[in-house]
């Protein structure tokens, strides 16, 4: 274990972010246009919905992450931004919609996610395909990453979902098993290991991301690198957790940069093809690098 100093207890209690977390205001010409295009669309991003702290710098470079099947989602994880409720029906005509989005932003790597849809029979798996369809038609030189929620077991819904043609399909772990509860009560860590299990087995580039700093030693960590590596993971990302509102969990610790330079040097003596890590990174964060990891 990396024996490193972190930031104390008093320092986390007033939210106080040391300086490795600070991030620039979304400002220029490019994220404006970007901006417009959101709203103009009518789409959801991620970006917003998940209070993204790299919202500023991607959206600066004209790339965003659009979030399909609406931006209210069937459950309640304790350190999601995005709202809980009863999701009204979803627009048929949003695949179109989002893909003459991408095209007009003149976007080189996509990604797409999506809130829980567990009302729907198919998870949203329809909307899933026809929006990866739509998007390749529309912009055949745009490369995709999926980012899919857990489909509780529905491996036809899965399917569904990773046979568009995108290039990564991604699924978050979140957190470690030890946490699950208390993080994400309505999934299961071993359902979630096995769903990208399936999808390796179809042939597909595999991706993960778990978030740190919510009360789980360096040994649960490694355990997730290892059960990932074992379930054919390809692709892992980390980074700190940071509380949204006072009502979600509470940052336990914000960990020091130098481990998670560990973390990316351990992932791959464990058997990931790659790691990217880091206090600000998250699920979509320098995606494009991933599209040619090979698998």
């Amino acid at each position: 274990m990396i024996e490193l100093p972190v930031i104390s207890e008093e320092q986390t209690k007033k939210r106080t972010k040391p300086n490795w977390l600070r991030v620039k205001l979304p400002v220029g010409h490019e994220y404006k246009r970007v901006r417009n295009l959101v709203d103009k669309y009518k789409l959801n991003t991620i970006c917003e919905s998940g209070n993204c702290p790299n919202m500023g710098e991607c959206w600066g470079a004209g790339t965003a992450t659009f979030m399909i099947l609406g931006n209210v989602c069937t459950r309640s994880c304790s350190f999601c931004a995005v709202a809980t409720g009863r999701p009204p029906e979803y627009d048929e005509d949003e695949p179109k919609r989002v893909a003459e989005a991408i095209k007009l932003m003149g976007v080189k790597h996509a990604v797409l996610t999506s809130v829980n849809r567990d009302e729907l029979k198919d998870r949203g798996a329809e909307i899933w395909y026809q929006t990866v369809v739509e998007t390749k038609k529309a912009s055949p030189e745009t490369t995709i990453e999926t980012l899919i929620p857990d489909t509780k077991g529905n491996w036809d819904a899965l399917y569904r979902m990773i046979e568009g043609g995108q290039e990564v399909v991604s699924h978050n772990i979140e957190t470690v098993e030890r946490l699950y509860r208390r993080v994400r009560p309505q999934a299961k860590y071993y359902r979630s290991l096995e769903q990208i299990q399936k999808t390796k087995e179809a042939g597909m580039r595999t991706k993960s991301g778990i978030m740190v700093g919510l009360g789980e030693t360096q040994e649960d960590v490694f355990k997730v690198m290892d059960d990932c590596a074992e379930h054919g993971l390809d692709i892992l990302t980390i980074g700190q957790y940071l509380q949204p509102t006072k009502m979600h969990i509470e940052v336990a610790e914000f960990v020091h940069p130098d481990v998670f330079e560990l973390y990316r040097e351990e992932g791959l003596k464990r058997g990931l093809k790659y790691v990217e890590s880091g206090p600000l990174v998250r699920s979509s964060y320098h995606a494009e690098r991933h599209v040619n990891v090979p698998i």
